[in-house]
């Protein structure tokens, strides 16, 4: 991997928190996991919007506890605090969401085909080969202030591929370097906090509803999952079948061999290819 230039904190403010729509945004060498910091943060009251951004992180954390590997500069590791206001029903779509503003801009900014795989995995590639190119993790923390979401996503961004490791949910890793994408980290953190402020922002503005936003078709648009033969892993045992829907709860629908559906909230989502 070659040499990377440092995010600039400063310029990142006068773009996103000076007259933009987050309230605070800090960029850090090293840390442990920027989600535990803000979490952290939130317990004390810090502001809604604010962001944390780190060239490096040593412990950080994917969904069922996963170790996400972060070396310094090569991605991009940002948490963001958010106090959307919305039902306790709704919060569940915040990593959903945050996918369709990750695989927009992606697209949009380097034209590698992106898509999403429920609920929580960047998908670069084709559908041919697909491969995991980043991780989002949203956690509910209480503080003085209610209850807060500390939305995390860690983006491979200049890794090659013999430099990645081995991708979770039977798919490997990649990166936007290794999808043949020359970006500018400080760029694309801009554009990536752009396009989540504009997709939070009508989630909170309709109180939750993805339906009336439009985000369920957008979501839907993404994600690769469905129309995929999926193995589930429930915890207490497998569901096996074909994924036909996310619905507007954003629970995955899928479709056993026998026409039964079930509809999943969580669970660890593996895609089986057709033989």
């Amino acid at each position: 991997m070659s040499a990377e230039v440092l995010l600039d904190g400063d310029r990142l403010r006068r773009r996103l928190v000076d007259g933009g729509p987050y309230s605070a945004l800090d960029v850090v060498a090293v840390t442990g996991s920027t989600n535990s910091d803000l979490a952290a943060a939130a317990a004390r009251g810090a502001a809604d919007r604010t962001v944390l951004i780190a060239e490096e992180q040593n412990a950080g954390r994917g969904r069922l506890q996963r170790q996400w590997i972060s070396p310094r500069g090569a991605g991009l590791f940002v948490s963001v605090l958010l106090r959307p206001g919305v039902p306790p029903s709704a919060v569940g779509w915040m990593p959903l969401i945050a996918g369709v503003a990750l695989a927009e801009t992606v697209e949009r900014t380097t034209g590698v085909p992106a898509g999403l795989k429920w609920p929580n995995d960047l998908l670069l590639g084709s559908d041919e080969d697909w491969r995991k190119g980043a991780g989002i993790l949203s956690e509910a923390v209480a503080g003085p202030d209610g209850i807060a979401l500390v939305l995390g996503m860690g983006v491979n961004v200049r890794q090659q591929r013999d430099e990645l490791p081995t991708g979770a949910g039977g798919l490997p890793a990649t990166s936007l370097a290794a999808e043949g994408a020359d970006v500018d980290r400080e760029d694309f953190a801009a554009d990536l906090l752009g396009a989540l402020a504009e997709v939070e922002g009508l989630w909170r503005d309709a109180g939750g509803d993805v339906v009336s936003t439009g985000l369920l078709a957008r979501y839907r648009d993404r994600c690769r999952t469905l129309g995929q033969r999926v193995r589930v892993d429930l915890g207490d045992g497998d569901l096996h079948g074909e994924a036909v829907d996310v619905d507007d709860t954003g629970r995955l629908v899928v479709r056993t061999e026998t026409g039964r559906t079930t509809a999943v909230s969580a669970g660890d989502v593996v895609h089986v290819r057709r033989s």
